[in-house]
């Protein structure tokens, strides 16, 4: 019984794009940066061997968190247990979803529309007449500051909050007792059904938040509303084969629920761990596609360096459970969408490559697979895992 456990740390890139220049991004290392705070520390994804990939650089100075100095827990290793590479991304653009498109096999020649003035009067009149509010902000924001500024104006006046950031979203915010959130959802579907075409942006996203003036923080009731991918992914060809597709944390929102066949939401990167965890348990033959978001949405975009480090260090100690609960002909596979380097200036994705691991009893060990040019690498390599 053949299963693949595809899990993308959200942001987890390690710099070297060869586009980078033209994004802006030149030097940004999500990894690197990382690797310079002391709460840094992989051993068991270092004994699978991430630290091994092609251009790999980690800070070597000092001590980390385990007491270890960085110069020996840093480096490479002589031998390790899987299989690693390093992917370029193909598509024209640096955000989770067309990222995750690529992933799944669907390289995107065309940027999905961003809107650094804020979103056009036609945009937002017509949201005006299909949700009967009035409109806040519409411009590039933060999450965390848009409602500590529009906040009090939105709980007086009942006026939606709507804004957006270098990535392809219109993100709609409100407090969760002036708008019931089923009902936030509601208005975040009617603005997917109407952002298509010229204006269909990657994803509408639900903000909710409670607390009262100068202290209102967002919930865990997030929902994205995502664009359908353009083309079939490998997701599709899984199913129209038999085999299940299983998601975990924001995969679903991300592929619009296209070519999934069971899903589980999640709060945290510990709840998905947990999450994935059970799914491994489940008797299945398929794909069980994981995003732990906390990288990205809690540290990287907030420029976070030490709780960026925490939160992979966390991950790697919770690495030895996955390795426990892997059958004879499962695959472990780890990798990233993209990076946002906490070290980097502004808040934005940063356009980087990404690690690849693999690891199962059908993968060669101390194996490096070099440079590949897309992120399609890791569709194919699954598709030909299932004689796909």
């Amino acid at each position: 019984m053949k299963r693949v456990f595809l899990i993308v740390l959200d942001s987890v890139g390690m710099g070297l794009a060869k586009d980078a220049k033209d994004f802006g991004d030149e030097g940004a290392n999500t990894l690197l940066s990382c690797s310079k705070s002391p709460y840094f520390a992989m051993p068991n994804m270092r004994e699978l061997g991430y630290f091994n990939i092609d251009g790999m650089e980690l800070s070597l100075e000092g001590k980390n968190c385990l007491g270890e100095d960085k110069s020996v827990a840093n480096s490479k290793i002589d031998s390790y247990m899987g299989a690693v590479a390093r992917l370029n991304e193909a598509s024209a653009g640096k955000d989770t979803t067309i990222g995750h498109w690529e992933i799944a096999g669907v390289i995107s020649d065309r940027p999905l529309p961003t809107y650094p003035n804020g979103f056009p009067p036609e945009v937002i009149d017509k949201f005006k007449e299909l949700t009967d509010r009035g409109i806040l902000c519409n411009l590039p924001y933060s999450g965390t500051e848009v409602i500590n500024v529009y906040g009090d104006e939105h709980v007086k006046t009942g006026d939606l909050i709507v804004y957006t950031s270098a990535d392809s979203v219109f993100q709609i915010a409100a407090h969760e007792d002036i708008v019931p959130v089923e009902e936030l959802y509601d208005y975040c579907k009617k603005a997917r059904a109407m952002l298509t075409g010229e204006h269909g942006v990657g994803r509408v996203i639900a903000r909710p938040f409670t607390g009262s003036s100068g202290k209102y923080v967002r919930t865990s009731n997030r929902h994205d509303f995502s664009i359908e991918p353009p083309k079939e992914t490998m997701l599709d060809k899984l199913m129209q084969s038999g085999y299940e597709t299983l998601a975990v944390g924001k995969i679903y929102d991300i592929f619009a629920g296209v070519g999934i066949s069971d899903y589980v939401r999640t709060r945290s990167n510990e709840d998905g761990i947990d999450k994935t965890l059970e799914m491994m348990d489940r008797d299945f033959e398929g794909l069980c596609f994981v995003n732990l978001v906390d990288y990205d949405m809690l540290y990287g975009h907030r420029r976070d360096r030490d709780g960026y480090a925490k939160a992979l260090s966390y991950f790697d100690t919770r690495l030895p459970e996955f390795l426990s609960k892997m059958r004879s002909e499962d695959v472990l596979i780890i990798t990233a969408d993209h990076g946002c380097d906490p070290d980097y200036s502004g808040t934005d994705h940063t356009r980087e490559c990404v690690p690849l691991l693999m690891y199962g009893n059908t993968i060669t060990p101390n194996t490096n697979l070099g440079v590949k040019d897309s992120y399609t690498y890791i569709a194919d390599t699954i598709l030909e895992y299932f004689g796909l």
